[in-house]
């Protein structure tokens, strides 16, 4: 099998030949990422401003993460109509998405839309106030979702356009959750966001893609509600705070898992053989004989404090189970 049919059967359930990886740390990767630009003309007007005016504090020198946005721009809602809201339509966004697809082989190609759209809004609002503005302000809260929306919609859309059949999955980031829960209510989550995903997801699918949306956090309720607007892959990089077994429980064989040993306890903290044993604790609980999980890395290791040695012990116990031969590709 080709490294694309090995994602897909492995996202649609249809019997890979072995678990796919996306592990570019160590040189081993069945998908290949393609960038987008910023908006035609855009540059920013201070400091470490991003294109949608929030400004970011950058992380300390030797961490690749992206920061911390400080600068929320949209501080009264009568400034709704003043914010550079960026166009997903403008072509200069995407010239230079084929030289890139070029060098993508038989990969799986997967195109980002980050801080996709909770995110995205508490950046521009605040996360306090948007908090507030739930109860306060709900018709605003919804005149800004609809603001937001909008951008990964149309991307999804101009890839479909574009470049139909080349690109194979469109990957978002919505953290949602706190270490204890989500940070909303399922009632409220039903009310202000979910209708919103459920047509992200429809523009994700018409435009012949898959939809992969990674969350940190206490997720665990908030991923029925994905499934139920037909996501495809739930990126968990916190498995052991969601309950590997309860997650298993409830969602094994209903969406495919990409993940990998716990960024926040077990690779940090923990000894190679407890890593090998939670290796097999996760295909086992969350994987299927006919797909649903794919091993991916978390590429900034010195940001959660796990060198190269973890990462590579990791990624052989998962190959020896479910991949075999790959570990001796490195």
């Amino acid at each position: 099998m080709t490294c694309h049919e090995i994602v897909t059967r492995a996202i649609e359930f249809a019997a890979p030949e072995r678990i796919p990886i996306r592990f570019g740390t160590l040189g081993v990767d069945d998908t290949f990422g393609i960038g987008l630009q910023a908006g035609c003309g855009w540059q920013p007007s201070r400091p470490n401003e991003d294109e949608w005016g929030v400004v970011w504090t950058p992380a300390p020198e030797g961490i690749v993460n992206m920061g911390q946005p400080h600068g929320h721009n949209l501080t009264s809602w009568d400034l709704l109509d003043e914010l550079p809201w960026p166009d997903a339509h403008d072509p200069h966004r995407y010239e230079t998405v084929e030289d890139q697809l070029a060098n993508a082989g038989d990969r799986y190609v997967v195109v980002g839309c980050g801080f996709t759209f909770w995110e995205r809004m508490h950046y521009l609002r605040g996360m306090s106030e948007l908090c507030v503005d739930l109860y306060e302000a709900p018709d605003k809260v919804h005149e800004l979702a609809e603001r937001v929306i909008a951008f990964p919609i149309g991307i999804a859309q101009e890839i479909g356009r574009r470049f139909r059949g080349r690109v194979h999955g469109f990957c978002m980031t919505d953290d949602w959750g706190t270490q204890l829960s989500a940070f909303t209510s399922i009632p409220m989550f039903r009310e202000f966001f979910k209708p919103y995903y459920r047509r992200l997801f429809d523009a994700i699918h018409d435009a012949g893609m898959h939809a992969w949306m990674h969350s940190c956090g206490h997720v665990n309720d908030i991923i029925e509600e994905w499934i139920d607007c037909e996501l495809d892959v739930v990126n968990l990089q916190q498995p052991r705070n969601l309950g590997i077994e309860e997650i298993g429980r409830r969602y094994r064989g209903r969406i495919c898992f990409e993940s990998l040993c716990d960024i926040q306890m077990t690779l940090p903290h923990r000894a190679p053989d407890e890593i090998r044993a939670e290796a097999r604790l996760l295909l086992e609980h969350w994987g299927t004989r006919q797909g649903g999980f794919i091993l991916s890395d978390y590429g900034d290791g010195a940001a959660i404090g796990v060198p190269i040695e973890k990462k590579r012990i990791m990624f052989e116990a998962f190959t020896e189970i479910a991949a075999p031969g790959m570990a001796a590709t490195l």
